[in-house]
């Protein structure tokens, strides 16, 4: 059995003044609502003690972070930290079970700290209502005894592993994609930080968000359970955390794999010849630009909704080019557009030399960046993404259009 690291477990908590302090006992309803837990002899009224001083940080509020959130409260985690900015969406629904239909358009945060203090009143719930970057993530984390990582994207990721080093915490990580998702605990006094695994970020359009790809609904309850189990067992001390081991999970063939992780001896955060000291910009070290539209130093052409449909009403209109999945079409297009996927844009290009202009779209603007980026490079003079992608169309143009 691994006892958690002082170091790191009890990290940002205030020393103690040297004279013991009698604990303060639960009351009734607390050891009625533990009861399960009392019973247990690994957790006894000692862990739930340490379960109740924990202090615990959930970045991100969606499909990871939702069942987490809810299983760490149900077992009487002290203090939650959320992290998040966002609203609830209808889309987010079908998976995030921390929120209802009532909620749709209401700060994440607020629903979330509602519902949790409404299932546990005896958790603390600390919102921290903002996006998490090199310039607040270590005062934001600091206070925290381990963080769960809840993020969807590469450089919340980095910039989550990056600070828990600095700072001495274990870090729950999880993530998941269409069917298949992973966990493990990163604890670089203990074992490999995420760095270990992936020292370097996959290219900006090589792995697709959950909005482009989809995600089985019930994935993120999966994962975001077993990161919960985790730092349940970081807190309490028992059983064999997940560090220096990678969980990885398959819906479809309802299998799991584990993966045994080593320190990378070269590490630049966590070993011993560790050159990176501080936080840094992880969009630019993702390859993230201030405008996804970009590659190298050189801007695609955007058009805005409003010019589109205008432009669309002219003598002599464009070839709207609809770059995202069939799938996505079926769900809601353009009129009049034409269906060509990114990855299939190179076997049409024939067919387009003869356009005057183009305008590509896809969902928000990224992949349509790409394509037209694609097309500039090959020749074609005349080319144009939708800035905003459908959605934005949706929002200023034609409000019939679905919203996924």
């Amino acid at each position: 059995m691994l006892a958690p690291d002082p170091a790191s477990v009890n990290a940002g908590r205030p020393p103690s003044a040297g004279v013991p302090s009698t604990p303060k006992p639960f009351g009734r309803e607390e050891l009625i609502r533990y009861s399960r837990h009392l019973l247990l002899p690994e957790v006894g009224l000692a862990g739930q003690r340490k379960l109740r001083d924990a202090k615990v940080l959930l970045v991100g509020a969606g499909g990871l972070g939702a069942p987490a959130a809810l299983y760490l409260a149900a077992a009487g985690v002290g203090e939650l930290g959320l992290v998040d900015f966002d609203r609830v969406d209808a889309s987010n629904l079908q998976r995030q079970i921390l929120y209802s239909t009532a909620d749709i358009g209401r700060p994440k945060l607020e629903a979330a700290a509602a519902r949790l203090e409404g299932l546990n009143p005896n958790v603390r719930v600390e919102v921290h209502e903002e996006r998490l970057r090199s310039a607040n993530a270590l005062e934001t984390i600091r206070p925290y005894d381990l963080v769960v990582d809840g993020s969807d994207n590469f450089p919340t990721r980095y910039l989550v592993n990056d600070a828990a080093v600095l700072l001495g915490k274990p870090l729950v990580y999880g993530s998941i994609y269409r069917f298949e998702g992973q966990a493990s605990v990163f604890d670089a006094q203990r074992g490999p930080c995420y760095r270990c695994l992936f020292p370097e970020p996959p290219p900006p359009d090589a792995v697709p968000s959950c909005a482009e790809a989809g995600v089985l609904g019930v994935l993120p309850g999966l994962i975001g359970t077993l990161q919960a189990t985790e730092a349940l067992k970081v807190i309490l001390g028992v059983g064999q955390p997940l560090i220096g081991r990678l969980v990885l999970y398959d819906a479809l063939e309802m299998q799991f794999r584990e993966v045994r992780l080593s320190k990378n001896p070269e590490c630049v955060l966590c070993s011993p010849k560790a050159t990176l000291k501080g936080l840094i910009d992880y969009e630019a070290f993702c390859g993230i630009g201030a405008d996804d539209t970009t590659s190298g130093a050189e801007a695609v052409p955007e058009i805005t909704p409003t010019q589109l449909r205008a432009a669309l009403a002219a003598p002599d209109p464009p070839i709207l080019i609809d770059v995202r999945e069939p799938n996505e079409w079926e769900i809601t297009h353009i009129e009049g557009a034409r269906l060509i996927p990114r990855a299939q844009l190179a076997d049409h290009v024939d067919e387009l030399a003869r356009a005057t202009s183009i305008v590509t779209y896809c969902r928000s603007g990224h992949r349509s960046g790409l394509a037209a980026r694609f097309l500039l490079d090959l020749g074609f003079t005349h080319v144009r993404s939708l800035q905003g992608g459908i959605l934005a169309w949706g929002e200023q143009v034609d409000p019939s259009v679905v919203r996924y």
